[in-house]
């Protein structure tokens, strides 16, 4: 079966939602997982987005927080105050699922800059409400495409730190989670065809492995054909 690493990256992430829970969801690849997830094992999880939409149904990828179908698809609308102090804060939400730009090995993340702060290489769109997700609810999945320019020995800066939340980052070789005492990133999964090897060239720093290694299963036909219904 012919796919690409962004699409197993996509699908597995899909698979880390769950029917029934509420989910908060970040634009880009978070919200194309959110998608496949819907549509395949997950038709009654909550979708919460930044811009105040509880229970948003999109049939396709929004391209903002403010998309259009996320209100006319949402059971209801609230204001942005209200998201982060009721339903964040007040422990309604059971996980996030976010991008991000740099990657550290406890978790640490950079979507603000790419390079010095004050004439960066790169400025990105900073921080929204990820250190306020990741604060508050009991699971993280971080989507990120892995390389050693974005699995860092050291952010360019900080936008959101690490919590106690349980912690999985999907990417494009593997998938790692957060060792409970360590507390740093161990690679946990890897893709059909990856090689460990490849996925340390890979990652700025020395890497820990898994005892209990597995390979992620491949996309089936249907997943497959899901996500790329999606455009």
């Amino acid at each position: 079966m012919n796919y690409t690493p962004e699409e197993m990256m996509t699908i597995a992430a899909a698979r880390r939602f769950r029917d029934r829970a509420v989910c908060f969801v970040g634009v880009g690849l978070p919200s194309v997982a959110a998608c496949v997830a819907r549509e395949l094992h997950a038709p009654n999880m909550t979708l919460v987005y930044e811009s105040g939409t509880i229970g948003a149904k999109p049939t396709k990828a929004p391209l903002s927080i403010a998309d259009l179908e996320l209100a006319e698809t949402a059971d209801f609308i609230v204001n942005v105050p209200e998201i982060f102090s009721y339903w964040l804060q007040g422990g309604r939400i059971e996980a996030g699922f976010l991008g991000a730009a740099q990657i550290d090995r406890f978790g640490n993340v950079n979507s603000t800059v790419i390079g010095n702060y004050n004439s960066p290489k790169v400025r990105l769109p900073g921080a929204g409400g990820a250190p306020h997700i990741s604060a508050n609810v009991r699971e993280i999945v971080v989507i990120v495409r892995q390389t050693p320019k974005t699995f860092v020995a050291r952010l360019d800066f900080l936008t959101t730190a690490r919590t106690q939340a349980r912690t999985t980052v999907v990417t494009d070789l593997g998938m790692l989670e957060m060792h409970p005492v360590s507390r740093e990133l161990v690679l946990t999964s890897r893709y059909a065809g990856v090689s460990v090897e490849e996925i340390r060239e890979a990652t700025g720093w020395d890497l820990q492995i898994s005892e209990n290694l597995t390979e992620t299963s491949e996309p089936t036909e249907r997943e497959l054909a899901v996500l790329r219904e999606l455009g």
